[in-house]
C-alpha cells in the first residue's frame, strides 16, 4: 500500500525491480542461503552430537542456529515471492512471512542474550559464582521466553499476511504475491508504521543497545586484567559489534526513512531509488545469519576441535561407504563372471 507517488511524465510509475537488480539479489539470496544452511546445520550437529550443551552462552548459540536455518530455509521462497507469482496457499504464505519476523526477533534477542551472559561471566565473575551450576536450566527458561516473545510480535505479520492480486497496468496483466494486505486505510496506516517501528525498536535497537552496554564494560575489564588472552578476546568482541552494527545500521535507518515517507507526497524516481537501496541493505542484513556461526561459534578453540572431529567421522564414514561400494560391486561381478561360465558349460554340454 503506497500513497501519493507522482511522475513528471504521463506515463504510469512501475516500482518493479529491473532485470539487473534481480539477477544480483538471487545470486546474493544464494550464497546466502548456501553459506548460512551449511554454516547453522555444522553449529546444531556439533552442539546436539559431540560439544554438548554444557553453559548458557552453548544453549544461546544452538537456539541462534535454529533460528537462522528456519530463515535460510525460508530465504529461496522469499526470493522467489518478491520477483515471480506466489505459487503455494495462504497458510505457507503465513509461514513464509512469519519465518524472518521470527528470525530477526529471536536471533537479535539471543545475541543480547549472549552478551549479558559474557558481562556476567567477566564482569560479575566472583557474584555468579554460585549461581553457574544452574546456568543451563536458567538459559533454556530464557530461551523459551524468547521464543514465545517473538511469536507474539510476529502476531500482527500473521494475522495480515494475505495473497494480494497485484494488477500491472502497463502489462495488463495481475500476479498473486504473499504480502501484507489491509481492508481498511486506518487499519494500514497503523500496520505499515507499527510492524517497522517494532522490528526496528526491538529487533535492532534494543539488542544493540544491550550489547554496546555489555561488551563495553567487558573490555574495560579485560583491559585492567593481566591475562596473555585478552588481546584475541577484544579483538572478538570488536568484530561482533562492527559485524552487527555494519550488517543493520544501514538496512534500519533506510527502513525508517522509508516508513517515515509513507504517507506523504513522492516522486517516482525517488522511491525507485530508495526502494534499490532498501533492498540492497536488506540484502546485507540477511548476511548476519551466515557470519554469525563464525563470529560466535567457529571462532573458540573447543568449537574448533569437535568441528574437526566431525570432518574426520565424515571423511570415515566416506571411506566406509566407498569401501563397501566396491566390495559389494566386486562380488557382483565375480557372481555374475560365475554365472557366465555356468552357462558356457551347459551350452557346452547341450552341443555335445
Amino acid at each position: 500500500l503506497i500513497f501519493s507517488i507522482t511522475n513528471d511524465s504521463d506515463e504510469l510509475c512501475s516500482l518493479n525491480p529491473t532485470p539487473a537488480e534481480t539477477i544480483s539479489q538471487t545470486s546474493i539470496h544464494s550464497v546466502i542461503c548456501a553459506l548460512g544452511l551449511i554454516g547453522n546445520v555444522l553449529v546444531m550437529i556439533t552442539y546436539g552430537f559431540y560439544k554438548k550443551t554444557k553453559t548458557m552462552t552453548d544453549v544461546y548459540l544452538f537456539n541462534v542456529a535454529v533460528a537462522d536455518l528456519i530463515f535460510v530455509v525460508a530465504l529461496p521462497l522469499i526470493a522467489y515471492n518478491e520477483q515471480y507469482e506466489w505459487p503455494m496457499g495462504s497458510v505457507a504464505c503465513k509461514m513464509l512471512r512469519s519465518a524472518y519476523s521470527i528470525n530477526l526477533y529471536s536471533g537479535m534477542l539471543l545475541l543480547a542474550c549472549i552478551s549479558g551472559d559474557r558481562y556476567i561471566a567477566i564482569v560479575k565473575a566472583r557474584r555468579s559464582f554460585g549461581s553457574r551450576s544452574h546456568a543451563v536450566t536458567y538459559s533454556r527458561l530464557i530461551c523459551s521466553v524468547v521464543w514465545v516473545f517473538a511469536l507474539v510480535l510476529t502476531l500482527p505479520t500473521v494475522i495480515y499476511t494475505e495473497l494480494f492480486e497485484e494488477e500491472d497496468l502497463m502489462q495488463q496483466t495481475s500476479t498473486v504475491t504473499c504480502t501484507l494486505s489491509f481492508k481498511d486505510t486506518k487499519t494500514a496506516r497503523l500496520m505499515k508504521v507499527m510492524v517497522p517501528s517494532l522490528q526496528m525498536g526491538v529487533g535492532f535497537l534494543l539488542p544493540l543497545l544491550v550489547m554496546v552496554f555489555c561488551y563495553s564494560c567487558i573490555l574495560c575489564t579485560l583491559l585492567r586484567a593481566k591475562n596473555n588472552q585478552r588481546h584475541k578476546a577484544i579483538r572478538v568482541i570488536w568484530a561482533v559489534v562492527a559485524v552487527f552494527i555494519v550488517c543493520h545500521l544501514p538496512y534500519n535507518v533506510v527502513l525508517l526513512i522509508h516508513t517515515m515517507s509513507l504517507f506523504t507526497e513522492r516522486s517516482c524516481e525517488a522511491e525507485k531509488t530508495k526502494l534499490m537501496i532498501l533492498a540492497t541493505f536488506r540484502s546485507i542484513a540477511y548476511l548476519h545469519c551466515c557470519l554469525n556461526p563464525i563470529l560466535y561459534a567457529f571462532i573458540g578453540v573447543k568449537f574448533r576441535s569437535h568441528f574437526q572431529k566431525i570432518l574426520s567421522d565424515l571423511w570415515c564414514f566416506s571411506k566406509m561407504y566407498l569401501y563397501s561400494a566396491r566390495s559389494s560391486r566386486g562380488t557382483s561381478e565375480m557372481s555374475n563372471s560365475g554365472l557366465k561360465a555356468s552357462d558356457g558349460s551347459n551350452m557346452s554340454s547341450f552341443s555335445a
